[in-house]
């Protein structure tokens, strides 16, 4: 059997007024600094096919609006609904899309759908013979740990630049970059690039697809005739900020509501460092066979994170209070705000149950190459642990996959505080579970097993 490959790229960018997604303070499309972009890989190896689809948005969407749009992407690219791997790059100057009475959100969550579809159909459309290698790179220096030990004992999440009370990070991030490359017969290559970190570096109310699109650019630059897309990796409790820069780290970087250092230009170094990475290994990838394809979808039942009735009454004044542009009123600033009103709203969203939540993983497989998605943002520790599983050339964690269902922190980040935990609908034992079921889910279809 010989491997195909095919790729699509199709402008995505939604007329100007829209709500933009990624904070907890409103903001609406003002300009396009940049377009954003659905990219689509799309493979194919005797009967099996596969559609890798990369869309730069945010991705906050539930899960019920991925399944439908792997629906009509399956329909149109004349493959099974579990061979979809819909990613967002998790880009904060993004629409708003999914569900809602917005009549603009609705109308472009319609045409999205339709314009994941056509490009899903003419990435089959392009299929040419290939061969894929892998490898990985180093990206140092602009993924941070965003998670902090405070001097007076407790634990913050971007505590802010320079802030005196920072004791340690809490964590290590993990730098590595993994590069796809798929060397095609008459046609160009296709890289396909996986690096855990927030692509929430833009800020104001400009579209971009911050970082990622300056990586796809930087690339396409760099190698002549090769396209490239980008799957966000396990980057929920990682970001850009670096709270004690030094020499040149704060060029190109304002100082924004949020206690978080912003700015365009720190998002085309970070694009540049980790297009860098993809350089390393381009040309030193160890070729593979490849001679199967398979998606597999698995639901697990994860318990929730309910509040406590006597927390009910705050979570109520901070809801009420935000809702009505007062958090002036709210005794908390910067991240600290925004941790308490996103922690307010999981309590309320949580009050009458459920006591769990259905989670999709999702697996994907080339030969002895495995993607595995989660549908929402995972702390590093799920990365790190899911490229450890054993038999595989190499396994790509990749978040927002087929759904968005929030943060999955690690079982101590409970213990700990900050905003994800605090803010995450899932209790304590999500980022172990998801570990264990994908772990047990990889093992299902590692190379050479009966039957994967």
């Amino acid at each position: 059997m010989t491997l195909k490959a095919g790729f699509a790229r199709m402008d995505i960018t939604p007329l100007m007024g829209i709500g933009i997604s990624g904070y907890y303070v409103p903001r609406t499309a003002e300009g396009v600094l940049d377009p954003l972009e659905v990219n689509v890989l799309a493979l194919r190896c005797g009967e099996s096919a596969l559609a890798f689809v990369s869309v730069d948005n945010c991705g906050l969407a539930p899960t019920a609006v991925y399944d439908r749009c792997r629906a009509r992407v399956a329909e149109a690219a004349g493959i099974a609904p579990e061979c979809v791997f819909i990613s967002a790059t998790h880009t904060h100057t993004s629409p708003f899309w999914g569900e809602g009475d917005d009549p603009a959100v609705a109308e472009y969550t319609r045409w999205l759908e339709a314009r994941l579809a056509d490009a899903a159909r003419a990435a089959m459309e392009d299929l040419k013979p290939a061969r894929m290698g892998c490898g990985t790179g180093r990206a140092p220096g602009v993924a941070f740990v965003r998670r902090f030990r405070m001097r007076d004992g407790g634990i913050r999440t971007n505590p802010g630049v320079n802030n005196p009370d920072i004791l340690a990070p809490i964590g290590e991030v993990d730098d590595r970059v993994n590069v796809l490359r798929f060397q095609r017969e008459g046609a160009p290559d296709i890289v396909l690039v996986n690096f855990g970190n927030h692509p929430d570096v833009v800020g104001g109310s400009r579209l971009s697809a911050d970082w990622p699109g300056f990586l796809r650019r930087r690339v396409e630059k760099a190698l002549d005739g090769v396209r490239c897309l980008f799957f966000n990796g396990a980057q929920g409790d990682v970001n850009h900020v670096n709270v004690h820069p030094v020499g040149g780290d704060l060029n190109d970087l304002f100082m924004d509501f949020d206690d978080v250092a912003r700015g365009y230009g720190h998002a085309r170094h970070i694009g540049n460092v980790v297009a860098g990475a993809v350089l390393q290994v381009y040309d030193k990838v160890c070729w593979r066979e490849v001679d199967r394809l398979a998606g597999r979808i698995r639901r697990i039942e994860v318990p929730s994170n309910l509040p406590r009735p006597e927390e009910l009454e705050t979570a109520r004044r901070y809801e009420a209070l935000h809702r009505a542009g007062r958090d002036a009123e709210i005794p908390f600033e910067g991240m600290e705000l925004t941790t308490v009103v996103a922690e307010a709203e999981r309590m309320l969203r949580l009050e009458h149950g459920p006591s769990a939540f259905e989670m999709p993983l999702t697996c994907a497989v080339i030969g002895d190459v495995a993607l595995v998605g989660l549908p929402g943002e995972p702390f590093t520790g799920i990365g790190r642990a899911l490229k450890q599983a054993p038999d595989w050339a190499l396994v790509l964690p990749c978040c927002i996959t087929n759904g968005y269902e929030g943060y999955f922190p690690m079982r101590e980040a409970y213990d700990e505080g900050g905003y994800e935990a605090r803010s995450s609908v899932y209790a304590a034992g999500v980022a172990e579970r998801i570990i264990d079921e994908g772990l047990a889910l990889l093992d299902e279809l590692k190379p050479g097993k009966e039957g994967a």
